[in-house]
């Protein structure tokens, strides 16, 4: 497997792997927002790849507001990371994980902070086992007015 970072020329074959983690997202939308990370000094995206075909990524972010837990700001933060379902527990989102710790400490940050939802204790299990730290719970609530 090899890891790749975001560039125009891999950023179509990006697009699926978003489409996979978030199926009712804006396809054009999440392309503007992946090709302004490119260029960009406080984000990183990568690719895990294995041969031809593209089978996991993580974006990870520079955050300086409030972050749950955080004990020092500036956090680097994970945005998101996915696998395909057929390749996962194979390692793969640890390694791409472990690239983006990487990347933080070369940024200066002690602190690397992931959210998922309440219920997803696949994503719940995966993040206790790789060394993070439970820091809250919270429920959100929105009132339409």
């Amino acid at each position: 497997m090899e890891i790749e970072i975001l560039s125009v020329e891999n950023l179509p074959s990006l697009m699926p792997l978003v489409a996979g983690l978030w199926s009712d997202g804006d396809i054009e939308e999440e392309t503007d927002n992946f090709q302004q990370i490119i260029p960009a000094q406080d984000e990183l995206c990568l690719l895990a790849r294995e041969q031809e075909e593209y089978i996991g990524f993580i974006h990870v972010g520079i955050r300086q507001d409030y972050v749950e837990g955080a004990i020092d700001l500036p956090v680097a933060y994970v945005e998101a990371v996915y696998v395909k379902p057929a390749f996962q527990q194979q390692g793969i989102a640890r390694k791409l994980m472990l690239a983006a710790e990487d990347w933080a400490r070369k940024m200066g940050l002690s602190q690397l902070a992931s959210d998922t939802s309440i219920s997803n204790n696949t994503s719940i299990d995966f993040h206790k086992k790789i060394g993070f730290e439970e820091a809250a719970r919270i429920v959100c609530f929105i009132k339409k007015l």
